[in-house]
């Protein structure tokens, strides 16, 4: 970056000094001037989690209230866009168990009378 606030190379001559893309040099010298550091941002990085502190309290209102809800049904309810498995990980993280097969196993008793 020294080359560059010096004005002895361009930010393409750069970028091949230090076999990078220019688009990289680009972005390290947009991450200067918004935060003053070109250092890694790794905590910035990634797919931003779909289940909020929000979709949490939902979902533990409504395991709560309806035990024996399908993740399925969970998901629908709580109105996130994710797979069956994120929201058995949300539960999981938040110290929550669905256990469907005595619910299930009651439905189809119920459902046979």
């Amino acid at each position: 970056m020294a080359a560059y606030d010096c004005g002895d190379s361009t930010r393409q001559q750069i970028a091949d000094r230090y076999n990078v893309s220019l688009g990289m040099v680009k972005k390290l010298v947009q991450q200067r001037r918004l935060t003053g550091d070109i250092a890694a941002r790794h905590r910035f990085s990634g797919a931003k989690p779909k289940i909020t502190a929000a979709h949490q309290r939902q979902l533990n209102r409504l395991v709560a209230e309806q035990p024996d809800m399908t993740l399925e049904e969970l998901r629908d309810a709580v109105g996130v866009s994710c797979t069956p498995q994120a929201i058995h990980y949300a539960l999981g993280r938040m110290g929550l168990s669905l256990k469907k097969r005595f619910f299930r196993d009651l439905r189809e008793r119920i459902r046979h009378q």
